[in-house]
């Protein structure tokens, strides 16, 4: 049985495509498109009643949300992939510092920006609204950037240690302009998310995405 993942290109369910493909599990990809709000409509409101994409069905039918509980999910479901250290590692606390900074400072940011009249600006804030929330999410990519530990002992956050930490800041690191901002100013970031990107299982979906 598979899992399914419902989801649409440029997304967060990057994220959680990304990890099933590092663990090669099959999965059945289920369309909801974010033009037109396809994610407000009542049939998808009843399986994630945010409204947010990714949504997983894992096979034996539960259901998560939240790219942060689908990516730990899925590591432990699948020890064999190494995509997380082990329960009582330190490592692991390091990776979900980071990962939790991520999903409680940035992701927020990422949906003021996109939807700023959900969260109360009229239309004459709503550039003021942009503008104030890309200020603060790339303030949380730079202590990613300059606290992370991100160093030449390899591009990972846990240097040769790929884990679903990695799939995460690397995705994020794209949105509210990163692609072209990213580069310029957090070569740390810049140099794991070009290590992410050329995975062989990852590099086809990192395509698909256009996250480039």
């Amino acid at each position: 049985m598979s899992y399914i993942l419902y989801g649409d290109i440029g997304s967060g369910s990057a994220i959680a495509e990304m990890a099933l493909a590092e663990i090669g599990a099959e999965v059945e990809h289920r369309a909801v498109p974010l033009e037109g709000d396809h994610q407000l409509r009542a049939d998808y409101l009843a399986i994630n009643p945010m409204g947010r994409l990714p949504t997983l069905v894992l096979p034996d039918g539960t259901v998560l949300t939240e790219s942060l509980a689908i990516l730990v999910s899925l590591a432990d479901l699948h020890p064999e992939a190494a995509l997380l250290p082990a329960p009582g590692d330190t490592a692991r606390a390091v990776v979900l510092r980071w990962m939790a900074l991520l999903a409680g400072e940035f992701y927020p940011q990422v949906t003021r920006w996109d939807y700023p009249a959900r969260f109360g600006y009229a239309p004459d804030q709503a550039e003021a609204a942009r503008d104030n929330a890309l200020a603060m999410g790339r303030d949380v990519l730079r202590i990613i950037e300059d606290h992370a530990g991100l160093d030449d002992a390899g591009p990972f956050l846990l240097g040769t240690w790929f884990s679903v930490a990695d799939i995460a800041i690397a995705v994020m690191c794209r949105w509210m302009k990163g692609r072209e901002w990213v580069p310029a100013h957090l070569p740390r970031i810049q140099k794991l998310a070009e290590a992410v990107a050329a995975r062989p299982a990852i590099a086809p979906v990192w395509a698909r995405h256009r996250l480039g």
